[in-house]
């Protein structure tokens, strides 16, 4: 299980982030209770705050004092650098958390703009996140080094260009969903039925003359 124990937590974290988006979409929804009011997105961010509360706060501090799954206190190196930068690492997984809860937010009002269905750009949301993230995540790792005590350690890491072909067709799928969302408006807009004549615009029926009905 140690070999590829690393590779099932990587499993779960592909699992709640990518039942992430489709869950927040339809809870940020349903806490709006007027359509363009931003009321609803707070509060989703409010109850993603306070799921990050339990499991981030209160949960390790029960590990803590318990000693559960061998947490103890002085175990833990309390040095400022690692203190700054698990913190900053906590501020990026909020707001991306955060912006998540936006775009959804933002998806909706935009296909209502568009004479869309609500929902229509929900499912290219996840995919451009989380296909800018590794590319990201590869440029930053390829130089910046942080060692024990000095995080501040940047060089030029060599790989193999494996890595650059798969960071290619990472971009490339990101465009290709870009693509397939102009793609599906297209559809959506030439499927939508045309608008019932109004009275206002309809062509009146000729009437004969008064002379002529005598």
């Amino acid at each position: 299980m140690g070999k590829y124990e690393w590779l099932m937590y990587v499993a779960l974290a592909g699992l709640a982030w990518g039942t992430y988006v489709p869950i927040i979409f339809y809870g940020g929804n349903e806490l709006s209770g007027k359509p363009g009011t931003s009321g609803g997105r707070f509060m989703a961010i409010l109850c993603v705050g306070g799921a990050y509360f339990v499991i981030g706060v209160l949960l390790p501090l029960l590990m803590f004092s318990t000693g559960w799954l061998g947490a103890r206190w002085s175990d833990v190196n309390t040095g400022s650098s690692g203190l700054i930068f698990a913190s900053l690492a906590g501020v990026a997984g909020a707001v991306g958390a955060i912006c998540v809860v936006f775009a959804t937010s933002s998806a909706v009002g935009a296909a209502r703009g568009a004479g869309l269905p609500p929902d229509t750009y929900k499912v290219f949301i996840a995919p451009l996140i989380f296909g800018l993230a590794p590319v990201i995540n590869v440029l930053v790792s390829m130089v910046w080094h942080p060692q024990k005590g000095e995080p501040w350690h940047f060089g030029l890491k060599n790989a193999h260009p494996v890595l650059w072909i798969g960071i290619v067709l990472v971009g490339l799928g990101a465009a290709l969903v870009l693509y397939s969302k102009e793609l599906t408006e297209a559809g959506e807009k030439k499927e939508a039925p045309a608008p019932a004549q109004t009275d206002a615009t309809a062509v009146p029926t000729p009437q004969p003359a008064p002379e002529a009905r005598l």
